[in-house]
């Protein structure tokens, strides 16, 4: 069974069909910029777009970098806060011409691949997968189930918001070496340890691409430390394995 997965991020929206037998794009993904102001007009008009490419019929899984329950849109950090309030899988449903659409957090999303097909396959315990991006996503999971919207992201890490410090935004905004980012990854890192004590971390996100220039930087974390292996399509996997379950 194919379903379409999207994938709504700060700075890109990209998507492709995902074969769930698998966990794979059965098709390479396009990719649009994310507009900016990113109203939920607009970045809908995105989505739009990426779907459109496929010519797509069937139902799309989308995330949403933010809150999500119920499909209703509660917390929008890296995108238009004219997003909070709104019925996202309503606005995007119209928008696709009434395709049926899941929408869910982004980092549950990858979280779900990764746990299914990726580095968190068949593991036990609580194993928390972190996406390094415009922000820092989080997903939480129990022996194998989904604690939703946790945005550890969010945490506070000396005075700042942890995404403002640790995200790879922040890396390439304040031109940092890949050791004095490291460095404060792993300030983050502990910090989250020392509030959930995990038996493994995934490091997800475009960045997971360059794993090797960070994480053996990273230490005294008693957490074994893997990149994702989906890497960046994560996100676009885990979104269409939620349509598609429901």
């Amino acid at each position: 069974m194919n379903v379409f997965g999207v994938d709504i991020g700060g700075s890109g929206i990209k998507g492709a069909p995902v074969d769930l037998e698998r966990g794979d794009l059965t098709q390479e993904r396009y990719k649009v910029l994310t507009p900016h102001p990113a109203t939920p007009e607009a970045v809908a008009d995105g989505v739009a777009e990426v779907v459109g490419q496929f010519g797509w019929s069937g139902p799309v899984g989308i995330t949403f970098p933010g809150v999500v329950t119920g499909n209703t849109i509660r917390t929008a950090a890296n995108v238009d806060k004219a997003w909070i309030g709104v019925d996202g899988a309503r606005l995007l449903t119209d928008r696709l011409g009434g395709l049926p659409v899941t929408v869910l957090n982004d980092a549950d999303a990858a979280g779900v691949a990764e746990m299914s097909f990726g580095a968190g396959r068949g593991r036990k315990g609580t194993v928390i997968l972190l996406t390094f991006g415009t922000g820092i996503g989080s997903a939480l999971f129990l022996d194998g189930r989904l604690v939703p919207n946790t945005e550890l992201g969010h945490l506070e890490l000396h005075g700042h918001d942890a995404e403002k410090r640790a995200s790879t935004k922040a890396k390439e905004d304040e031109d940092l070496t890949w050791s004095h980012w490291a460095h404060r990854v792993q300030k983050y890192l502990a910090h989250v340890e020392m509030l959930f004590s995990p038996e493994l971390f995934i490091i997800g996100g475009g960045v997971s691409r360059k794993a090797d220039k960070f994480l053996p930087l990273i230490e005294g974390i008693r957490a074994e430390m893997v990149p994702a292996e989906l890497q960046n399509n994560a996100g676009i996997v885990g979104a269409a394995m939620t349509a598609g379950r429901r």
